[in-house]
């Protein structure tokens, strides 16, 4: 098992010492129009990530705030109160007789 996480040890090390030996500069200016579509389409679609990403921040933070800002339990006497605002005016629950 040592031998094994030795030959590991020594292959990530050859193979940090010898990437900066490959690198080279970046220029753009060979791209050619290909490149440029596709930077434009990559671009608009991590732009296009923001907007469900904003919903869900912005559901976040009304679920906390509502929890935190809650308002006290209301008594058995505005419950009733608010039921009977609930219905329209004018009508009644009709009474059925047998």
């Amino acid at each position: 098992m040592a031998k094994v996480k030795r030959a590991w040890l020594a292959g990530l090390m050859i193979m940090m010492m010898a990437t900066p030996a490959f690198a080279r500069g970046i220029s753009l200016k060979d791209g050619g129009t290909a490149l440029w579509i596709f930077i434009i389409i990559g671009a608009i679609i991590i732009l296009l990530q923001l907007i469900p990403a904003g919903i869900l921040f912005f559901s976040f933070i009304g679920t906390t705030s509502s929890m935190i800002f809650r308002r006290k339990a209301a008594t058995e006497e505005e419950k009733a109160e608010e039921k009977e605002k609930v219905g329209l005016p004018g009508y009644e629950p009709a009474t059925v007789e047998k």
